[in-house]
């Protein structure tokens, strides 16, 4: 008779990916597995800052040398906007730090920077609309709890940068702890397929509304964000970014933010070449789909506040007809500052990278999700642009709604990485005591700290000139920016 049980039946070969980390492991050793990690990192131990003797310029300006040099002085003037905005911008130098110190060694998929504005509805390959982690660019393996501190300082932070007491900012990161364990000890209770399909979408949302608070505002803003992210659908994104040229749509000219690229020949014929390329990474229905679109405008649009400075392209698809339309996005993908703290400038396969890691952690990923290697060694994940993409406006969030907000995030967190990685041995190392959620509190409300006297040394450093703009010279010939903001394209891309 054959055997049932840990063991199993016909072994598989390795994948080389997270799922080797538990191949053959039963329940309970998985559970002893995380249980004995606490020996390794104690949950009291995560409060710990290590004091290091580190300047955030320095590692802000090796990030640098592989940006677009005349994009930088925008990069500073968003990070410089407040404290939330220069965390956002900063992830390398909060991943130096995190890297310095020990961890659990309880791997997951990690979103590598996740702070509150990384998280927010999107719309799934179905059409229905879900709340998930929306920025993969610093992807990779690694130890859960880096993510949880991530996200757990990003609410303080970003309570106090909006203007409310140091009592909420206290409060929130024992809210996203807490929650993010409570999650972890129900999917650590699931089968591996129910992990696997769980979603987050609408009508949870505004089940968890009523649950978690009284009266129906809660239930009615969750309706309204769902409006919101409906009306930012592909045609938004057309409306917005692009004109009619006589019969011909193209991009507008808003430069530096969205400028259109005026390519030679050969630039064209590279980019068709890429565009070829990222297709077949495509599922082949995917693959079909995009098939019947055609490329008719390409311009350059600068996005995000750690991302500027980044290649970032803009694709205007037509299919059947002028009013069947599609703007995809082509972002250059670098090291993961997981990988990197200085994040330089790396070789192939970063976007694959982008893509497999959205791919394990995300519920629901775009349908024209990709990637491609150019020939010149640069590499770049391909999406939809927008596809109802909604974020909380942390600017009118009352101290209510960042409780529920910070509740959500810590489930979502939980979900991606117990998708990815081993929801039991999380579990069991997190367990059912505050313990967790003190030693969160404590690093998140230091790390804040910290964060402040980065960031005003950020800005002495922008003023006395030691956070100067790149030379460029070899690192990006074929993209010049000049001193109006227009855009020259002149040599290829990849």
């Amino acid at each position: 008779m054959v055997p049932y049980g840990p063991t199993p039946v016909f072994e598989t070969p390795p994948t080389g990916g997270l799922s080797d980390y538990v191949h053959g492991l039963g329940v309970a050793e998985r559970a002893a597995r995380g249980r004995a990690a606490r020996k390794t990192r104690a949950r009291r131990d995560l409060g710990i800052v290590a004091d290091l003797q580190r300047d955030p310029c320095a590692i802000l300006s090796a990030q640098e040398q592989v940006r677009v040099p005349n994009l930088v002085s925008l990069r500073h003037q968003r990070m410089g906007a407040d404290p939330f905005a220069f965390l956002r911008g900063s992830a390398a130098v909060m991943a130096a730090d995190l890297r310095s110190q020990p961890t659990t060694g309880l791997m997951t998929q990690l979103c590598g920077d996740a702070h509150l504005a990384n998280l927010g509805m999107f719309a799934g390959p179905d059409r229905r609309i879900i709340f998930d982690i929306n920025d993969f660019d610093e992807t990779a393996p690694g130890p859960f709890e880096w993510d949880v501190l991530r996200l757990a300082t990003s609410f303080a932070v970003a309570a106090t940068a909006t203007g409310h007491q140091r009592a909420l900012a206290t409060e929130l990161p024992a809210i996203v702890a807490t929650a993010y364990q409570q999650a972890m000890a129900m999917f650590s209770s699931m089968n591996d397929l129910d992990v696997w399909y769980y979603r987050i979408d609408t009508d949870l949302m505004r089940r968890w509304a009523r649950e978690w608070a009284s009266g129906k505002a809660a239930e009615r803003a969750v309706t309204e964000s769902e409006a919101q992210a409906r009306s930012r659908d592909r045609w938004s994104a057309v409306r917005s970014l692009t004109y009619l040229d006589g019969d011909r749509r193209r991009f507008k000219s808003r430069p530096p933010l969205l400028t259109p690229l005026e390519a030679d020949p050969e630039v064209r014929s590279v980019v068709g070449m890429m565009f070829h390329a990222y297709r077949s990474t495509l599922q082949p229905d995917r693959r079909e789909l995009l098939g019947r679109y055609f490329v008719i405008d390409v311009g350059h649009k600068v996005v995000g506040v750690g991302s500027v400075g980044l290649l970032a392209f803009v694709l205007l698809l037509q299919g059947r007809d002028d009013d069947d339309l599609l703007v995809l996005q082509v972002k250059q993908a670098v090291d993961s500052v997981l990988d990197d703290p200085v994040g330089a400038m790396g070789g192939h396969e970063h976007g694959k990278r982008v893509v497999v890691g959205q791919q394990l952690m995300q519920a629901a990923s775009d349908s024209f999700l990709g990637w491609v290697d150019g020939p010149r060694g640069r590499s770049f994940y391909v999406r939809q642009l927008r596809d109802m993409k909604q974020s909380a406006d942390l600017t009118t969030m009352r101290p209510d709604g960042y409780r529920a907000y910070a509740r959500l995030c810590g489930m979502a967190l939980a979900r991606a990485h117990a998708r990815a990685g081993d929801s039991v041995a999380i579990a069991a190392y997190l367990g059912s005591s505050t313990a967790f959620a003190k030693g969160v509190t404590a690093f998140a409300l230091e790390y804040a700290e910290r964060n402040d006297e980065d960031y005003r040394a950020f800005r002495a450093g922008v003023a006395d000139g030691r956070l100067v703009k790149p030379s460029g010279e070899g690192i990006m010939p074929h993209l010049r920016v000049e001193e109006d903001g227009s855009v020259l394209l002149s040599t290829p891309i990849g």
